[in-house]
C-alpha cells in the first residue's frame, strides 16, 4: 500500500513536470497552485485525527456482562488518552507485539496443538543423561539458526507476510491449519479465550494458563485457526490500507508545502505528530484483531477436579491498590500502571483483561528497547510541534504558549524517566519525592498538550494568505 502511495506520488509529479526547456528554475519555483478552504484545511486534519485516534487503536475484547454504554465509554477513554498521550498507545501498542513475539515462541516450542499431558513429560524425562546433553546441544543450535532466521523474518520480510496473508484469508480457500501464529498471540493477550464450566463464562484464560489446563487434561487444544480470527475481526488489509493512504496523503500534501514554502497550519503540524505516531502503531498491530466482540469459548471437560484447584481465579489486588492512594492520581497513572505490570497492580479480571495489560514479563532487552522507544516516540512527537516555532501566529503571547508546550511535551517524559533511575540508583531518595516530581510532571504533560489543542484550532481564526494555497497535484491523489 505504502508502494502505492509512493507511486501514485511518482506519476502526478511527472504529469506535473514542466514541458518546456529552460534555463531558468522559474518553472520549478511557481507550480501551478489551487486555493483551499479553512473548511477543507479542518476536515483533512481531523478526518486524519480521527483516524489516528480512533481506526488505528485496537482494543482488547470486553466482558459478555459489558454493557453496550460501558464499552462505549472505554472506547472514549482511550480515544482521550490517544490525543492527550499518543506516545502511550504506541508504548502499549510495542508492548503487546513484544509480548505477542514471546507468547508464539513458549506456545510452538511447547508443540502445539499436540501438547503432551504431563503424565507423558514425566515419562519422557526417564532419559540417560548422554542423551540429555545430545538433546541440549541439538536445542541450542537450533535456538541459535533461530534466531538469526527470526531477524529476517520479522523486519525485512513483514510487507511480503502481510501481502501473502491477506492473499491466503481474502482469495484462497481456507485451511484448516491450527499451528500457532502471531495472530493467536494477539488474541489471546486480548482476552480472546474464555474457560466456560458448566456452560457459562468462568474466567478469561491467559497463555500459560491454556498450556497448563491442557497439560493437565482439563481442556482441549482450542481448534482455530489464524483465518477464523481475522474473521472475527472488523479490519482488513484492505480497510487498514484506506488509513494507511489517507494519513500518508496528509504527510505528503504537508512535504510539499515545506517544498514550495507554502505556510502550513498549526492544526496541520500538530496532526502530522499524530500522523507519524500512527505509522508505527499500524505496523506492530497489523496481525492483531480489530474490534473482536465475544471470545472463543473453552469448555472444562475434567470430571476429577474443578477450576477452583488450579488457581485459575488471580487474587483480587485491587483493594491495595486503592488503598495506596494512587487513585487519585487519574487514570493516566493507572494506565501507566497497568502497562509497566507493577507488582501490586492487578494484571488481569475474570471477564476480561484490562486495557493496557502489562502481566507478560518482557525479556530485560525487549524491556529496555520499550523503554527507549516510549522516550524516543516522545520525543520525536515533541519534536513535530517544535517545527512550528517560527510559524505565524495571530498574536505572540499564542506563540510564546506554543513554544513553551512544545518545550515541555517534548522533555517531561525524560524528566519522568531520570527520575526514576534516581530513584533506582538511589534507594535512601525519599519516595514522596519521586512521586511529587512524577505527578509534577505528568500534571505538567497533560497541560501543555490541552494547551496545543486549543491552539491547534483557535490559530486558524488568522491565516496568512499563504495558508490558503495548495499545490494542485496534490489534490489528485486518492484521499478522503
Amino acid at each position: 500500500m505504502r508502494l502505492l502511495v509512493l507511486l501514485c506520488v511518482f506519476v502526478r509529479i511527472i504529469q506535473a513536470a514542466p514541458t518546456t526547456n529552460t534555463n531558468t528554475s522559474d518553472n520549478f519555483e511557481a507550480p501551478t497552485f489551487t486555493t483551499r478552504t479553512i473548511w477543507s484545511i479542518i476536515s483533512s486534519s481531523v478526518l486524519t485525527l480521527f483516524a489516528c485516534i480512533y481506526s488505528a487503536i485496537h482494543p482488547n475484547v470486553p466482558s459478555l456482562r459489558d454493557s453496550t454504554d460501558g464499552i462505549v465509554r472505554r472506547r472514549l477513554g482511550i480515544m482521550i488518552m490517544a490525543l492527550i498521550t499518543p506516545e502511550l498507545i504506541v508504548t502499549w501498542a510495542m508492548r503487546q507485539w513484544f509480548s505477542a513475539r514471546q507468547v508464539t515462541r513458549q506456545i510452538e516450542k511447547s508443540g502445539y496443538p499436540s501438547v503432551c499431558p504431563e503424565s507423558e513429560e514425566k515419562e519422557s524425562f526417564v532419559a540417560p543423561e548422554q542423551c540429555k546433553n545430545c538433546i541440549l546441544r541439538i536445542l541450542l543450535i537450533v535456538k541459535g539458526v533461530s534466531s538469526v532466521l527470526a531477524f529476517f523474518r520479522h523486519f525485512p520480510g513483514a510487507l511480503t507476510r502481510w501481502i501473502k496473508r491477506s492473499i491466503k484469508a481474502y482469495f484462497l480457500e481456507k485451511s484448516e491449519d491450527y499451528t500457532w501464529t502471531q495472530t493467536h498471540s494477539f488474541f489471546v493477550l486480548m482476552g480472546g479465550f474464555m474457560l466456560y464450566v458448566d456452560g457459562k463464562p468462568y474466567h478469561t484464560l491467559r497463555h500459560d494458563k491454556v498450556l497448563e489446563l491442557i497439560r493437565k487434561e482439563c481442556i482441549d487444544a482450542p481448534t482455530l485457526t489464524a483465518n477464523q480470527i481475522h474473521d472475527k475481526s472488523k479490519g482488513n488489509a484492505i480497510s487498514k490500507g484506506l488509513i494507511i493512504l489517507q494519513v500518508a496523503w496528509f504527510v505528503m500534501q504537508l512535504i510539499t508545502r515545506a517544498i514550495y514554502h507554502l505556510e502550513t497550519t498549526q492544526l496541520e503540524a500538530g496532526t502530522l505528530a499524530f500522523a507519524v505516531l500512527n505509522f508505527l502503531t499500524y505496523a506492530v498491530w497489523w496481525n492483531k484483531p480489530l474490534n473482536v466482540q465475544c471470545p472463543h469459548p473453552v469448555y472444562w471437560k475434567s470430571t476429577e477436579s474443578r477450576p477452583e484447584n488450579h488457581n485459575i481465579d488471580e487474587p483480587d489486588v485491587h483493594e491495595s491498590y486503592h488503598g495506596a492512594g494512587w487513585m487519585i492520581l487519574g487514570p493516566v497513572f493507572v494506565s501507566i500502571a497497568e502497562l509497566i505490570g507493577l507488582p501490586y497492580m492487578s494484571t488481569s479480571r475474570k471477564l476480561r483483561v484490562p486495557t493496557f495489560d502489562g502481566s507478560i514479563n518482557l525479556e530485560g532487552s525487549d524491556k529496555r528497547v520499550l523503554l527507549l522507544s516510549g522516550l524516543l516516540m516522545a520525543t520525536i512527537f515533541g519534536g513535530i510541534h517544535c517545527m512550528a516555532w517560527f510559524f505565524t501566529f495571530p498574536t505572540y503571547q499564542e506563540q510564546v504558549l506554543w513554544r513553551m508546550s512544545a518545550i515541555a511535551i517534548t522533555f517531561t517524559p525524560w524528566v519522568c524517566f531520570l527520575v526514576g533511575v534516581i530513584h533506582s540508583l538511589i534507594p535512601q531518595v525519599v519516595q514522596v519525592v519521586c512521586i511529587l516530581t512524577a505527578v509534577v510532571s505528568v500534571t505538567l504533560y497533560i497541560t501543555a498538550r490541552a494547551v496545543l489543542l486549543v491552539l491547534m484550532f483557535t490559530t486558524l481564526r488568522n491565516l496568512p494568505p499563504d495558508a490558503y494555497k495548495a499545490v494542485s497535484w496534490t489534490g489528485s491523489v486518492p484521499h478522503l
